[in-house]
Formats: structure tokens, sequence, C-alpha cells
């Protein structure tokens, strides 16, 4: 039972408690006393402070019973209340409401960050390499101990504690600001739910979508999901690659997993605004990041490989370069 539900259910049994007493003793004496006077006499007896009888109970055999039931049946709740609050206090209760506050508080300022549904043998290793992209992640697990051991890479990691097919969860995690949504569940069923949803709740995010199995992928795209993922898929043709062009993929492992380094394989968006829209590829200072241009996008597209240094760079182009994650972060706010 969470802590919450307990101190609530702890409030009410003594709220009921006083109620109780209040109302006995006005039953007791037919009402001839005023209810506000059976409230302090139930509050006097059960407090113990000894302010003499504002009903009198001595000589009233039935009301004697009922006071000694009262104070014994009261003050064993009370004691027990009270040792429960200094528990909830003692074992860090507060103070874990109070983070999960400002956590909340946190997640509800972000803007174009990205949603992880499933914290599992997917959503670890992809939470570890958003995060060291820089990327602003939150994570939506109801598994504890799974978020725990997503925080061992990334020990700022901000959470929610539920279910993803939760729209409410979705909601608290901020999809409506979101850049993009990940869902890394084992089950296509939920996969598909969410990827429903997510597309609902905003039509402009990017959603990846995992699948266990190959013929939902139509499902997934249909259901509004712009790219969908087979784990299997990919392990084969990484057991391929490893057979056949080991030194590449070796390549490619050393710069995910270097700790010397935060080199990647970035996308480069070009906008209106950019200050290489309009310019050649030679013209546009790529060098001064230390960005090596391996591919360029068009808006229609289509991919140029190792485009020609005198391309024109255009609004909705994208630039597929390979740098330091700074330098490209840099690179894109020019």
């Amino acid at each position: 039972m969470g802590i919450k539900k307990r101190l609530f259910l702890l409030c009410m049994t003594i709220f009921l408690v006083f109620l109780t007493g209040s109302v006995g003793y006005y039953v007791l004496f037919d009402g001839q006393y005023k209810f506000i006077d059976c409230v302090f006499m139930t509050v006097i007896s059960l407090t113990s402070v000894g302010y003499g009888e504002i009903v009198p109970v001595t000589g009233n055999a039935q009301a004697q019973i009922f006071t000694m039931a009262l104070i014994v049946l009261g003050m064993g709740i009370i004691l027990y209340g009270i040792s429960t609050t200094t528990a909830f206090l003692v074992e860090g209760g507060l103070s874990g409401i109070l983070r999960k506050n400002k956590m909340e508080n946190q997640i509800q300022k972000l803007r174009k960050h990205y949603i992880i549904c499933g914290g599992g043998e997917t959503g670890k290793p992809l939470i570890a390499e958003l995060t060291k992209t820089r990327e602003q992640v939150v994570l939506i697990e109801e598994d504890v101990s799974k978020i725990e051991s997503c925080k061992e890479n990334s020990p700022d990691l901000l959470f929610i504690i539920g279910d993803a097919t939760d729209d409410n969860n979705l909601i608290r995690a901020g999809i409506e600001h979101a850049a993009g949504v990940i869902i890394s569940l084992p089950s296509d069923k939920d996969t598909l739910y969410i990827t429903m949803t997510a597309r609902m709740l905003n039509k402009n995010i990017r959603i990846v979508s995992r699948m266990t199995n190959q013929k939902h992928e139509a499902k997934l795209k249909k259901a509004g999901a712009d790219s969908v993922v087979s784990p299997n898929t990919i392990g084969a043709l990484r057991m391929a690659s490893e057979m056949i062009r080991p030194t590449a993929v070796g390549f490619l492992d050393t710069m995910l997993r270097s700790q010397k380094g935060d080199i990647r394989i970035h996308d480069l968006p070009i906008s209106e605004k950019s200050k290489f829209n309009g310019k050649k590829i030679k013209e546009a200072g790529m060098d001064e990041f230390g960005l090596l241009i391996l591919g360029l996008r068009h808006a229609n597209g289509e991919m140029e490989f190792n485009p020609s240094p005198n391309s024109t760079l255009e609004s909705g182009m994208t630039l597929i370069v390979m740098g330091e994650v700074a330098k490209i972060a840099e690179a894109g706010k020019k």
C-alpha cells in the first residue's frame, strides 16, 4: 500500500474514532447536551488533559464503560498513528514525495525532449545513449527495479512510475511538448496502443516503435509510427556484418562505447534561418566545427552519399555528419 493511501486511511480512522465518541455521548445522554460538548468530552478523554467532565460520566455505568472503551481503543489508534507518522518521516517517505513533486515540475517544463516507454533490456542502453548525446529524456516504467537499473548509467534520469499504456502517464511525461517517443515494450499489443495514443496526443511527434512480430509492422505504421524497429532483424543484420565486415563494425562499436570522447554520426537539419542555407558545402565552414560530412538528404527524401563540395544547401535538407556531440549541437544553432 502506498504511503499516501496509508496516511489517508490513518487520518480517516482517527476521525471516525472522534466521531464515534462524540455521537456515542450524544446518544447515551439522549441529546441533553450540545453536540459540541460531546465532541469536547471525546477530545479531553482521548488526550487525557484532565479538564473535568463536561458531560457527567461518573455515576452513569453505561457512560463509564463507553468512556473506558473509547480511551483504550482510541489511544491505541492514536499511538499507532504517531508511530506510523514518525516512521514515515524517518524512512524518508516525505522527502520521497517532495522529490517526486520536484521531478514532475521539472518534466512539465521540458520542451523537445524524448519519452522512453519501457526501461528493460532495450530501454536501458537506449537511455544511456540518448543521455550521452545530451538529449533530455523521460522514462515511463512501472517496475522500480528497472528504473534503478537505468539510473546506473544516467543518475539524473527523469522518470514516471506507472504503466505507459495509461494516457495520463504520457501526459505527465510531457508528450504534448516532446520531440519524440520511443516505445521499447516487449508486447506488440501494448506498443500498438501507445503508438496510436501518442499520435492522437501530439500529431507532430516522431514515434519509433519496437516490434517482435514482423507482421505487425504495417499496423504500427498505420497507427502513427514513423519508424518500426525489429530487434530480431537488427540482430540478424549485425551478426551478418560481424562475419563479413568485422573491422567496420568494430569501428562503429568503438565510436559508440569509447569513454575518451563523444563522437557520433548525427543529423544536422538546414532551416530557413540557418547560416548554412543557400551556401555551398565547401563555403559552409564545417571545418570550423570539426565535422565530417557523410551524406545529404534532400527535401524530397532522396539520399545523396558523399555529396559534392559544390552542392548548395537549402532549407529542408539534412546533412549527415560525424563529429563531437557538442560541436554538432553548436553547428545546429547557427
